[in-house]
């Protein structure tokens, strides 16, 4: 027995020790890919020495003769922190992740060929200006510098990731960068889903009931539309559910995930200080490594500071000495879906309103890891790409003998956007800012500008000019051989809306409405907020005068318009009405939870139990109120619409029949459901976290969820890459924490602000910035989630153009000279 113990322990013991030897071997091999900060390189390509000083922060500092120097050097740091990430965007533009992942991404390409983003980008590089070709060509030079450096000197093959899949890795071309910038905008894009599920509503619902299923921004007055077999007839209701690739790395924003932002800016009247102020925080997915990498650039203009994507050589927001500006989406809607007519004596003709016409047509062969290649067709009509009905639900909204394509602003072969945002980083003035602007395509966005005397937000990005008899007014999918669906061109810059120093001496946008204007001139029905913009309100208003602190203040505001609009009107008879009940029945859980709401004031803290509370209730009131009426169609509302809650608890238009259940007899009232659902919502959090409703946390429901793409999911590997935070905040906060919506866990942050910046044109040195990870893609890097911590209890890190301050404590200055 002792003799067998003894083996048993050697056998433990030689496990053990092989084990550690394989995690140091593996430590080894992965950290040769970790970059040494105070590495010194002689490279081609630069004319003169460079200094890339990276701050404490790992904020690289770039110093150089020339703005090509400098665009060069940004390659280089790019590719030594991020290379992996870049590549991905770069495969994902071109439609390639199914070379590398195989079947699980074969719909994702398959769409990215459709759209042919990658070759729209090689064509726009020929439509950037001689400064802009010269920028993405020194970055390009940049980039390949350090991957030249990965395969010359065994860097552990450039990032870990490339142990995993495969390692080589192409040059940079300029027209790279130009795609992920597109890319961007297929990420920010929610109109082709909205049109959709649109015209899937109005299939199984009068128009007074879709107008409170999918409302209106509450101040804006239409007249009605058509309903969608109307437009198109020969599609029934009842079709399939929206599926799209449910992975990582898909870039399809779901219904109501597309781009958010909040953004605000004082002038120096409305500034303590009497220098102008500006605050932006985009928000995108949450993932790790996050989209943006903070760095500075000394350019013959001057200084620039800020944030840039990996695979882009531009600062996309942030500031100069003379400038700052950031970025909100503006849902200006710059996509349509058309229905093609297909000859039924021949499929390879659409029609036109000039008679039949072949489809633009070619092949294109998708490689996929281990399986067969695809080979695609490729049809392209007059209005635009054609998409598979299989992807968007596209399926349930086009009949027998017709296919979908699509027109979209991104789809264009002269994107200048950018030579815009090179041109902006440059900017001495608003007024050069506005004017750079105008050579922005897509995405649409508004341009929040500020210099030391005054203050604009500007509406870039091409608007489709519509023809006023459109219709469907770009809501729904129309018939597109009929002309007044046709787009007719654009509109000229000058319409798009403009605000320059306001006499309140304030502007600010949270992606609410902006303008109220008649189609087509209109901008956009379909408005990313209508709750945020009225707590910003509230905190303007309530100072006279701000500083950079309000404004931080501001994007951490955790108090819910919605929660306080909304429970009053939910919960009208339900306040102090309960009796006495036992301890543990619904009824005694009910009356302990409308007691503590009644006593709550709204705020979105991750540390209490009422937000948890009200977000459950009123999860299962939508649900209830909508699910007897379109059945399976309301799993595709995964979040509550504040605005339809609203509309029908004040019987807005008869609103308030959505709370008869049709399928019972008895005529169910709105208080009744709305104890139905409470119940219902309480009983689910008992199973989740317990009897004990003071213990509850919304933070435990609420973490953020900032996860590899690719890492993310393989176990083990998962508890080192991915990044989970307890966060505040919700759908409607300023401080934005975006839910998942799905089941098991509804109310994951999935998306929300991954960079916050304030600028203080009184003290510029005093403006501050973080992003929600760290600047390094490699999860063997101290870099990889420091500023992360930062951003979770909403701290800042300096953004000071001073070089000694960038100096002192730097964790490395790398010195690149010519060769």
């Amino acid at each position: 027995m002792i003799v067998a113990f003894r083996w048993l322990l050697r056998l433990f013991t030689g496990l053990v020790v092989l084990g550690v030897l394989g995690l140091v071997i593996g430590y080894q091999f992965l950290s040769r890919s970790l970059p040494d900060y105070s590495e010194d390189f002689v490279l081609p390509g630069i004319s003169a020495p460079v200094e890339i000083v990276r701050n404490n922060a790992n904020v690289p500092h770039i110093f150089g003769n020339s703005d090509e120097d400098v665009f060069f050097a940004l390659g280089f740091a790019h590719a030594q922190d991020r290379l992996w990430q870049m590549t991905q965007l770069r495969r994902t533009a071109q439609g390639r992740l199914s070379e590398i992942f195989g079947q699980r991404t074969v719909r994702i390409d398959e769409i990215l060929r459709r759209y042919d983003l990658y070759g729209l980008a090689v064509q726009s590089l020929g439509a950037q200006d001689a400064p802009t070709r010269r920028a993405l060509e020194a970055y390009s030079d940049g980039v390949n510098a350090w991957i030249g450096q990965v395969i010359s000197g065994a860097r552990g093959r450039g990032a870990p990731e490339f142990f995993l899949f495969e390692p080589e890795i192409a040059v940079w071309q300029p027209a790279d960068s130009i795609a992920i910038l597109k890319l961007m905008a297929l990420q920010q894009s929610t109109h082709l889903t909205a049109e959709v599920r649109r015209a899937r509503a109005s299939l199984l619902l009068p128009d007074a009931r879709l107008r409170d299923l999918l409302p209106d921004d509450p101040g804006a007055g239409i007249a009605a539309l058509p309903d969608y077999a109307g437009l198109v007839p020969g599609v029934l209701p009842g079709a399939g559910p929206v599926r799209l690739a449910d992975t990582p790395l898909s870039p399809f924003a779901q219904a109501g995930m597309g781009g958010a932002s909040n953004a605000w800016a004082a002038a120096p009247d409305r500034s303590a200080a009497g220098g102008t102020l500006l605050a932006n925080d985009p928000h995108t997915d949450f993932t790790a490594p996050g989209l943006w990498y903070l760095a500075r650039l000394q350019l013959t203009s001057g200084g620039v500071i800020g944030a840039t994507v990996p695979g882009v050589p531009a600062v996309l927001l942030g500031r100069s000495d003379a400038v700052g500006w950031g970025l909100t989406s503006s849902y200006l809607d710059d996509l349509d879906v058309h229905v093609e007519q297909l000859n039924p004596e021949n499929p390879e003709q659409y029609r036109t309103p000039d008679g039949w016409a072949e489809f633009e047509t070619r092949q294109s062969i998708l490689n996929v890891r281990d399986a067969l290649p695809v080979t695609l067709t490729l049809r392209w009509t007059r209005n635009g790409p054609v998409l598979p009905g299989s992807h968007f639900g596209l399926a349930a909204i086009t009949p027998p003998g017709h296919v979908a394509s699509v027109s979209w602003t991104a789809l264009s072969a002269t994107d200048t956007t950018m030579t815009a945002a090179i041109r902006m980083m440059k900017a001495q003035s608003v007024a050069d800012g506005l004017a750079a602007g105008e050579l922005f395509i897509a995405p649409s966005q508004n341009l929040m500008l500020a210099d030391r005397d005054g203050i604009a937000m500007q509406v870039i990005g091409a608007m489709p000019r519509r023809d006023p008899r459109n219709q469907s007014r770009g809501r729904m999918p129309t018939r597109g051989w009929l002309p007044e669906n046709r787009w007719n061109g654009f509109f000229p810059y000058a319409d798009n809306p403009r605000f320059v120093n306001p006499a309140t001496g304030i502007l600010g946008n949270t992606n609410n409405k902006t303008v109220d204007r008649p189609f087509p001139a209109h901008v956009s029905f379909d408005w990313g907020d209508t709750q945020r913009i009225a707590r910003w309100l509230r905190l303007m208003q309530t100072r006279e005068v701000h500083t950079r602190d309000s404004f931080i203040e501001a994007q951490l505001d955790t108090v819910s318009n919605a929660a306080r609009t909304l429970l009053p009107l939910v919960g009208a008879d339900l306040w102090f009405t309960a009796g006495a009940s036992p301890a543990g029945t619904p009824e005694r859980r009910r009356a302990q939870a409308l007691d503590m709401l009644a006593e709550w004031n709204g705020e979105m803290s991750e540390h209490l139990p009422e937000p948890l509370i009200y977000s459950a209730w009123l999860r299962a009131l939508q649900d209830r109120l909508i699910r007897d009426e379109i059945g399976p169609f309301a799993d595709e509302f995964t979040h509550v619409d504040p605005v339809f809650i609203e509309r029908v608890y004040r019987n807005t238009e008869g609103a308030g029949v959505w709370c008869d259940i049709l399928q019972s007899s008895p005529v169910e009232s709105c208080t009744d459901l709305a104890r139905l659902a409470l119940d219902d919502a309480l009983q689910g959090l008992v199973e989740r976290y317990g009897p004990n409703l003071e213990s509850w946390r919304w933070g435990d429901a609420h973490q953020a969820h900032q996860d590899h793409p690719v890492l993310g999911q393989v176990p083990v590997l998962r508890h080192l890459v991915n990044i989970r935070q307890s966060t505040s905040g919700d759908d409607d906060t300023l401080m934005r924490g975006r839910t998942g919506g799905k089941d098991p866990d509804p109310f994951t942050s999935v998306q929300g602000a991954s960079y916050r910046g304030v600028y203080d044109f009184a003290d510029p040195d005093s403006s501050v910035f973080v992003i929600s990870t760290g600047q390094s893609g490699h999860p063997l890097s101290r870099h990889y989630d420091d500023l992360g911590e930062l951003w979770r209890r909403g701290e800042y890190t300096p953004m000071s153009l001073d070089p000694d301050l960038a100096r002192a404590a730097a964790v490395g200055i790398t010195r690149l000279t010519p060769q």
